[in-house]
């Protein structure tokens, strides 16, 4: 009873990291996909490269590297602690950052496609009546870009909960706290009694999976009628 408590416990956990990931990426990855589909500089070919970066690299590297900025000796971690006594390393708000570092190429690319999608001509109109660029912003480009959004969103969502290499050295693997759904499964395989809770875990994990890709789809083919309607 207490080892199928704590393996729901993880599933709670991961919910919960996974819609604060990407909460705490969704402004930031909309600006980015805005700025890298209007840019005009050879600068943004670099931006970009940084953006994806987490796609490339294993993500023990960046679990490291979140684990230098913000432990108690780390750039962030380091004031955090010192100035306002909060630790950040070791909590579910860790594996949420890492969850948000994971899963930000991937509203950053749906977003910069729907953006780039929009017919341009419109934010000409808007601007020659006198709006302005946030008005247009608001008004014209996001609304259009809204199922590309939602699908990067929910796309960063499903690789939140998938979430272990960054977490775990980040975060740690403490049950009732950072033990995500990720580390649950990982941690039953160890126990040669676990079979029946890493079963439910991992079709739990799987449903989760299917459940966001057939609706980012779903959300992409809207996008796609949207704007052919348009043209």
């Amino acid at each position: 009873m207490i080892a199928d408590t704590e393996a729901w416990a993880a599933v709670i956990i991961s919910l919960r990291v996974a819609l604060v990931s990407v909460l705490v990426m969704l402004i930031p990855g909309i600006a980015m996909a805005w700025w890298l589909a209007r840019a005009r500089s050879g600068f943004s070919a670099v931006v970009e490269a940084l953006v994806n970066l987490p796609l490339v690299l294993p993500p023990v590297v960046v679990g490291y590297l979140l684990l230098r900025m913000l432990g108690r000796g780390g750039w962030i971690g380091g004031p955090l602690h010192e100035h306002l006594g909060i630790d950040v390393a070791f909590t579910w708000w860790a594996a949420a950052v890492a969850s948000a570092v994971m899963g930000f190429p991937l509203l950053v690319r749906s977003t910069r496609l729907a953006i780039e999608l929009v017919d341009r001509d419109l934010e000409r109109a808007a601007a020659n009546v006198g709006a302005g660029p946030w008005s247009t912003f608001h008004r014209i480009t996001l609304p259009l870009a809204l199922p590309g959004v939602l699908a990067g969103s929910i796309l960063a969502f499903a690789r939140s909960l998938g979430e272990f290499g960054a977490t775990i050295l980040v975060a740690g693997n403490l049950p009732g706290s950072t033990r995500t759904l990720a580390l649950a499964i990982w941690t039953e395989t160890q126990d040669p009694a676990g079979e029946d809770r890493v079963m439910i875990l991992v079709l739990f994990s799987v449903v989760l999976s299917v459940v966001a890709m057939i609706l980012a789809e779903l959300l992409g083919r809207r996008l796609e009628r949207r704007l052919g309607r348009r043209r």
